[in-house]
């Protein structure tokens, strides 16, 4: 196999974006407050569209070079990983962790995390990164690696979701990939089964005999639950297609083996969103093939919810049809596997959305992430759910996601930062090594160019 090798002039293309996306920075007045102008997002802390200081970054989008010696790849920070994804496989490699949907971008999924089914043996994203430059609050462009004197900022830059600048160029590992991914859907009838199940496969990448390459994991009650077990494989009986009629989630109650070609198995969540396509009516089964196929993206629906959330369109049609406002309830948390039971009986009983995302993940590097900080030598499993439940009569809004938060920290968890967050400021940089972040950001945005992490994750600035 060739390297992609970057040629003399993409180097200099690449130099020269830097240079420009610098001269845009010096141009934004000192007082004001900067943020990215970008054409799509995966958060769930919706915005106004960015007026006056958004930072034009999308030309720093692309694969500089995927070498197939090193298993590595060279990266701008703004490359979603649908094109990373493309470029590596053309060499039999994929990036160590590939998170769900096709727009996240790489630079975002290690300052805002991201996770996925081989995230049991290979951590999270950022685990997979060498070094990064990072264009810093104020307006340095550094070089980061764990070894020099940016050390700091490259172990606090996970979690930082662009509070103390924004990653240009990455360089990251790859591992190899086959043609296929062959899965298993095993059900379980308790959350207890499925956690010890869990704990060990995480503990010997084996299940019934049978080596583990991914687990995720899918629960519809208290009493169904499935965990689905990927295996490569260089060879297909049959290959299933989910990118058209067929809805992925529904063949893991359907059926007990899959086979999917590698690139169909990394977008499988990405067509419906996970299940959330259906609140679109993306999955009824008259609209479903009048759909155009390249509309079948999560990022076409997030459009269509930010353009509900703009404008208010599904709490106006509540009050009309006389029925409670409804609280978006959209949280990924990390549940050490020992209390998963506890986390689960408590959700089905106070919150009761499903089905319910799990996916088991243990960091990779012992020396940990200051500002999420797991505990390195603990598997935790990741729940995800992602719906709107009714204010309670006489409740705030708020309220399920504040019980939430109450229990992940009663069971030792961690919450993701992409949605929305209730805490309080000191409790907030008790769960966030707020020591450490004030350090990064008086180092490296002093005069508080960028918006805070507490002011971006908790008061929505």
């Amino acid at each position: 196999m060739e390297t992609d090798s970057p040629n003399p002039a993409a180097e200099a293309g690449h130099a020269a974006e830097v240079s420009a996306l610098l001269t845009r920075y010096e141009r934004i007045p000192s007082s004001e407050r900067i943020r990215l102008a970008k054409s799509t997002s995966n958060l769930f802390r919706f915005r106004s569209p960015v007026r006056g200081s958004g930072l034009e970054v999308a030309g720093l989008d692309r694969v500089l070079s995927v070498d197939p010696h090193s298993r590595t790849a060279e990266v701008q920070g703004m490359t979603t990983y649908e094109d990373l994804v493309a470029a590596t496989l053309r060499h039999g490699l994929m990036p160590t962790v590939v998170p769900q949907l096709r727009t996240i971008t790489l630079g975002g999924a290690v300052a805002g995390l991201g996770i996925e089914s081989s995230s049991f043996r290979n951590g999270l994203p950022h685990e997979s990164v060498r070094e990064m430059d990072v264009l810093t609050g104020d307006g340095r462009v550094v070089t980061a690696r764990a070894d020099n004197e940016h050390a700091e900022l490259f172990r606090g830059f996970a979690n930082s979701y662009g509070s103390l600048g924004y990653a240009l160029r990455l360089v990251i590992d790859l591992e190899p990939v086959r043609a296929h991914v062959w899965l298993r859907h095993v059900r379980f009838t308790s959350a207890e089964e499925c956690a010890r199940a869990t704990a060990e496969i995480r503990a010997h990448h084996a299940w019934e005999g049978e080596h583990v390459d991914f687990v995720d994991g899918t629960v519809f009650g208290p009493s169904e639950l499935y965990l689905t077990l990927g295996t490569f494989r260089d060879g297909a009986p049959f290959r299933s297609d989910y990118t058209g009629n067929r809805i992925y989630y529904r063949s893991v109650r359907e059926r007990a083996t899959d086979c999917l070609r590698v690139s169909d198995y990394l977008w499988r969540w990405d067509t419906d969103w996970f299940w959330c396509s259906r609140a679109l009516g993306a999955q009824h089964p008259w609209i479903r093939p009048l759909w155009p196929r390249r509309y079948l993206r999560s990022d076409f629906y997030r459009r269509l919810v930010s353009l509900d959330q703009r404008f208010g369109l599904s709490d106006r049609l509540n009050r009309v049809r006389g029925r409670p406002r409804r609280e978006p309830v959209i949280q990924d948390v990390e549940i050490p596997v020992e209390h998963l039971a506890r986390f689960l009986e408590f959700f089905h009983d106070r919150i009761g959305i499903s089905p319910v995302w799990l996916c088991p993940v243990r960091l990779r590097d012992e020396a940990g992430w200051p500002l999420y900080p797991m505990d390195p030598h603990r598997l935790y499993v990741n729940v995800g759910f992602w719906a709107t439940v009714p204010v309670r009569p006489g409740g705030r809004f708020g309220d399920h996601n504040r019980e939430i938060e109450a229990k992940v920290a009663e069971l030792d968890g961690h919450k993701s930062l992409y949605s929305t967050a209730y805490y309080g400021r000191e409790e907030f940089w008790r769960h966030y090594d707020g020591d450490t972040y004030r350090r990064l950001k008086e180092r490296y945005d002093g005069a508080g160019r960028l918006p805070g992490l507490y002011e971006k994750c908790v008061l929505g600035e």
